[in-house]
């Protein structure tokens, strides 16, 4: 084994030189103003830019049109069970007119797109998610691109 090396009386013992701790600050603070300089650019998480205001929303910029709930049956023969389905349109204040006269075709691509969905989909919470987007953009096929622009589910209810 290595002996250890014992200072004589009176030497003081060998002092550790002060350039690693100096290199671990200059790293620190390179670090630190890189860090920040990416947040403030807005390159990397959060930061926005000085100024810059979230649009404040009107209710005159929006409008919503009940579609009548539907009740339809899913499953396999003789496992049939029942989905209840009521959505909303939010639609532009200039497209409610022309929304309300095709929502005849609106509740058919809901009734045919809902009957043709796996089960499994349908009772798993978290694809609610995913099927409420393929509602939406089958809705703006039908109505035409522009004018609907949420569907908002209010109930989703498996029996």
């Amino acid at each position: 084994m290595a002996e250890e090396v014992q200072p004589e009386d009176g030497e003081a013992p060998p002092k550790k030189g002060k350039k690693p701790l100096l290199l671990g600050l200059v790293f620190l603070l390179v670090g630190a103003g890189g860090g920040f300089g990416l947040v403030a650019s807005g390159m990397l998480g959060g930061g926005g830019h000085e100024g810059e205001t979230m649009p404040v929303f009107s209710p005159e910029d929006v409008a919503f049109i009940p579609i009548e709930p539907l009740v339809i049956s899913v499953g396999a023969p003789g496992r049939q069970r029942h989905l209840r389905f009521q959505a909303q349109l939010e639609v532009t204040p200039n497209a409610v007119a022309a929304v309300t006269t095709v929502l005849p075709r609106v509740l058919d691509v809901l009734n045919g797109y809902l009957r043709a969905v796996d089960m499994a989909d349908i009772e798993d919470p978290s694809s609610l998610v995913k099927l409420r987007a393929q509602m939406l953009r089958r809705i703006q096929i039908v109505v035409g691109d522009g004018m609907v622009t949420d569907l908002l589910i209010s109930e989703f209810v498996l029996n």
